[in-house]
């Protein structure tokens, strides 16, 4: 008789317990009813130890009730980024315990409290970066990844703005998990022109754009590649590895990508600017030829072999790679604005000679021919600043650069001109 005693004792407890928990539950949904979150939360976390031992049932509304405190939390702006991702994993516990029970109840309610929370992270990452917090950005769009691993942009997104942070902690583990999924970025932009708005917007397919454009409601239908982003990351993880002393980690992850994906010529890019980081220059070399001779009319490939042969300071090759890449494209602005740029850099070592010089005969006499050295390296330029110009006239930069060589060389008619069109 005494053991049936102690089984009868424990079922009572059990139940007890139960009762307890309702109750505790009802408490949190009173408190929070009420605009008291914390305090439901400080209910629910009293009976978090007996929740394992509940109904499904009592389990799910547990969690239901506490993703919703967490989420009113976040909602007031207390702890915003690290309650929505409390909230988030309470809904996906109960979205959990209801699929294994086979008795949904909360589940839908979850989902579109998740893909709220998804849409809230991302919003407030974006305002982060607008002032400036990027590592607070880059947190939230990886916690946004979490949320849906589907949608790897955001991994994309969150290693950009740490690099931004230059929190290469942060960043590294973020570059490898792209590395892992052998993240691409490649896609294809269905873009037209809202009529209302006048912005333009993107279609998920060509379809539902061309029907949009039939209908009216907008106009200007294009199509735009979007690039592959793998020399990006690969460039960058390879860049972080190299920093932290890591350079073999860093050749052996571009040779692998390189391996993985033979047509991405950007890797070959990768690899040789990694190679020029290390001051291999012999490997570049090669690496560069060997970019060349799988893509020659590549624009976009020549171009970059420009910016790379500048940042080594071979300006000779820069210059040839970018004419190239205007011979491929002549409506290359960037390709201009870095021929202008080269070119201008011709300046400072005449300005420092100039600032040296006294005001003997002597002197006078070289600053004259410095002054025209000067102005040669100006009227070399122009051309290149017109046509960047031409190309992209709401670029400042470019017409700020343009208006002073004119006045440097005392154009005063062209820099009316142009001062009319700013």
């Amino acid at each position: 008789m005494k053991s049936k005693y102690v089984i009868l004792a424990s079922a009572l407890l059990i139940s007890m317990a139960s009762f307890a928990q309702k109750d505790q539950i009802k408490g949190a949904e009173k408190a929070l009813k009420g605009g008291d979150a914390q305090g439901a939360i400080t209910i629910l976390n009293d009976a978090e130890n007996m929740v394992a031992n509940a109904k499904d049932t009592e389990q799910a509304q547990f969690y239901f009730v506490k993703g919703n405190a967490y989420l009113e939390l976040a909602d007031k702006k207390v702890e915003e980024s690290k309650n929505l991702t409390a909230a988030a994993e309470s809904y996906k516990k109960l979205i959990e315990i209801e699929k294994t029970s086979g008795k949904q109840k909360y589940s839908t309610q979850a989902a579109t409290s998740i893909s709220s929370i998804k849409a809230k992270l991302i919003n407030s990452a974006i305002a982060d970066t607008q002032s400036n917090k990027n590592v607070e950005g880059a947190k939230k769009l990886y916690d946004a990844y979490a949320l849906d691993r589907n949608d790897t942009i955001n991994l994309y997104y969150a290693a950009s703005t740490a690099v931004n942070a230059q929190d290469f902690d942060l960043a590294l583990p973020m570059y490898e998990e792209l590395k892992k999924l052998n993240y691409s970025g490649k896609g294809t932009l269905f873009l037209a022109s809202n009529k209302a708005s006048g912005n333009e917007d993107n279609f998920a397919n060509a379809k539902e754009r061309d029907m949009a454009v039939k209908l009216g409601t907008h106009e200007k239908p294009k199509t735009e590649a979007i690039p592959s982003k793998r020399g990006e990351i690969y460039k960058n993880l390879a860049l972080i590895l190299v920093q932290k002393g890591r350079t073999e980690e860093a050749k052996k992850a571009i040779a692998d990508a390189r391996k993985a994906n033979p047509e991405d010529t950007s890797l070959i890019l990768t690899e040789a600017n990694l190679y020029l980081e290390t001051k291999d220059f012999d490997m570049y070399k090669k690496l560069v030829g060997e970019a060349l001779e799988k893509d020659p009319n590549n624009a976009d490939l020549v171009f970059n072999l420009g910016v790379i042969s500048s940042g080594a300071k071979n300006n000779a090759d820069a210059e040839k790679y970018y004419l190239k890449a205007i011979e491929i494209n002549p409506n290359y602005t960037n390709a201009y604005l870095n021929l202008a740029a080269l070119k201008l850099e011709a300046e400072k070592p005449i300005i420092d000679e100039m600032n040296k010089l006294g005001t003997s005969a002597k002197d006078m006499k070289r600053y004259d021919v410095l002054k025209a050295q000067r102005e040669n390296v100006f009227k070399g330029v122009i051309p290149y600043l017109k046509k960047a110009n031409e190309l992209d006239p709401k670029n400042e930069d470019v017409s700020k650069t343009l208006l002073g060589v004119y006045s440097a060389l005392e154009m005063t008619a062209e820099a009316k001109a142009l001062k009319a069109k700013m």
